[in-house]
């Protein structure tokens, strides 16, 4: 196996990359076009529209990597991680569309938060003329944003603390560090943040790159009078002109521009605050309240002066025994803001779901009754009868998920670690070019190949989005996986293919399982893909609920909503379960 591992890898890479070279060079290729330039520049609405798509774009990121920043830091310190992580999955699995529209209905004029203050505090009898959705300033496209981008920089940072060489590093340096006279939060500050920060480098700019060029959400909730650029490309890329065509692309190449740029200064503002945590002033900050009952602080150098392997582990045992002494409450205080700020998230995600459930069976809801004065199933019917958008939904999400893994395992597997290394900015294209620019290039090579509205196209281009999340997700457990499991089989000699059937992937079938279903669940989630490459010809629960999100049936558009929610929930489910710990029974005599 070893002699074919080489020609194996390069066949994958050549597999991956062609597509997305391919891809990309007509999409760039799109953009050499000066009359296009000329007219966008000639466009009355384009500069607004940048200005929102900035705003929204740069607000959100900030507030999504605050957010996951200190959600991180409670949870680490108050050793309270594992508890946090177990809610994530359904915030994961809620696509940004389904998230949009049940936000949308909740804080709108009518919505759900409104009718609870009406009339009894508000006076109101009917809906304010209120611009809660759409509203002029992004605010509810920001809300939208960082309430959804901050789960996932939460579960990407999570992967590496995961991993049992880094978790135990920066545990025992982050103990090492409170010795020296820190807090256990500017520990975690000074010593550990700096450390996992450059690691979440790809999902934050996938993050920023979506954020800046996002179209479903922004037609749901973002402003409309200019919209976003994204959503204007977009309107300009569906027009039969080519003219227009043209211009649309050349609204996708600015707004490539505009990640560029925003990628390049967050590179620069994050070098200037790793080299300024390096130098450090010695500042150890306030202490905190402790417990008046412990301890003498140990004198963790006075062993290791002795440079015995025993006086090591003395100095580490007195170290830990120290810690869980002194610190109770400050363990019992970070857990408790920990559960706040995540019950808050999580407060608002199941806001969005109920209203999406109630919303879908709601007949006749006037304002401001808090509770439909009728419930039907009608939306649901209407669901039911198309049945083959579900259909279609399932088995591409499916498809492209399956295909990505295996892809995956195989790179991974088979790749060297150089390879792996300076393939990644390829392999992460579709994640930071903006969506309405690489729908352009896939068009094209879709064209080329004669897949235009063919479901084989369709599976193709999910499969390119599906893929450098599947890789994002896997990668910290597969590249982490102990190499000594592999030279203790080789050793009882057992092949590789034994050890990989056995050993290897039965235990990493955690992160096996929930990379799949994150990549479902990217999958359903795929709008303009679904629409530029099926031509029109295939419809998802994602096209349809966004479709309808911009008419007046609340009910159906909250039953696809819901339907988009529930699918990514059912296949996170299967992952928990096919991922769960195995328990033996231990052999009675």
């Amino acid at each position: 196996m070893n002699n074919l591992r080489l020609p194996a890898a390069l066949a994958l890479l050549l597999l991956a990359a062609l597509p997305l070279l391919a891809t990309a060079a007509l999409a760039l290729g799109a953009l050499f076009d000066a009359s296009a330039w000329h007219a966008l520049w000639q466009d009355p609405q384009w500069q607004r529209a940048l200005t929102y798509s900035i705003w929204t774009g740069l607000a959100s990121t900030a507030l999504a990597w605050w957010g996951a920043a200190a959600l991180l830091a409670q949870g680490f310190v108050g050793q309270s991680l594992n508890r946090l992580l177990r809610g994530l999955p359904v915030m994961l699995a809620t696509p940004h569309a389904a998230f949009a529209i049940g936000l949308a209905f909740l804080i709108a004029p009518s919505g759900w938060l409104l009718r609870a203050a009406s009339p009894w505090l508000t006076g109101f009898e009917f809906p304010p003329p209120w611009p809660t959705t759409q509203d002029p300033w992004g605010l509810g496209l920001i809300a939208a944003l960082t309430a959804k981008e901050i789960p996932f920089l939460l579960w990407t940072a999570a992967t590496q603390l995961q991993r049992d060489d880094l978790r135990q590093r920066w545990r025992a340096e982050h103990a090492l560090a409170q010795t020296l006279g820190y807090s256990p939060q500017r520990a975690y500050w000074r010593v550990v943040w700096p450390q996992l920060a450059p690691r979440l480098f790809w999902p934050l700019l996938a993050v920023l790159a979506y954020g800046l060029t996002v179209v479903d959400m922004a037609l749901v909730i973002g402003p409309a009078s200019p919209p976003t650029l994204a959503v204007l490309a977009w309107q300009w890329l569906q027009d039969a002109d080519l003219a227009i065509n043209a211009q649309g692309a050349a609204a996708g190449g600015v707004l490539a521009i505009v990640v560029l740029v925003s990628a390049l200064g967050w590179r620069a503002l994050q070098a200037v605050a790793t080299h300024r945590a390096r130098l450090g002033n010695g500042e150890r900050g306030h202490e905190p309240k402790r417990s008046p009952t412990p301890s003498v602080r140990p004198e963790p150098f006075d062993e290791l002066r002795t440079g015995s392997v025993e006086g090591l582990k003395r100095t580490r045992a007195s170290i830990v025994r120290w810690l869980r002494q002194a610190q109770p409450e400050r363990r019992g205080l970070g857990g408790t803001k920990t559960a706040f700020g995540f019950w808050l998230l999580a407060a608002l995600y199941a806001a969005v779901l109920l209203t999406l459930a109630i919303g879908s069976i709601a007949g006749v809801w006037p304002f401001p009754a808090l509770w439909p004065e009728a419930l039907t199933t009608q939306a649901w019917h209407s669901v039911w009868s198309s049945r083959s958008t579900l259909s279609t939904t399932l088995v591409l999400a499916l498809a492209a998920a399956v295909l990505a893994l295996a892809w995956c395992v195989a790179w991974l597997e088979l790749a060297p670690r150089h390879w792996d290394t300076a393939m990644r900015p390829l392999l992460n294209l579709p994640l930071v070019l903006p969506a309405v620019l690489w729908v352009v290039g896939l068009y094209r090579v879709a064209l080329w190949l004669r897949l235009e509205g063919q479901w084989s196209g369709l599976l193709l281009a999910h499969t390119a989005m599906v893929l450098p999340y599947v890789l994002l997700a896997l990668s910290p457990a597969y590249l982490g996986f102990d190499p000594r499991y592999q030279a203790l089989s080789a050793s009882l000699g057992h092949g590789r293919w034994r050890f990989l059937l056995r050993v290897k992937w039965p235990l990493l079938r955690r992160a096996l399982s929930a990379s799949a279903a994150v990549g479902f669940a990217v999958s359903v989630a795929q709008y303009l893909p679904t629409l530029y490459i099926g031509a029109g010809r295939f419809s998802s629960v994602t096209t349809e609920a966004v479709t309808l999100a911009a008419g007046a049936q609340r009910s159906l558009t909250s039953a696809y909503a819901g339907l988009q929610f529930l699918l990514p929930v059912l296949a996170f489910g299967i992952a928990a379960w096919v991922g769960r710990p195995r328990r033996f029974k231990v052999a009675t005599t």
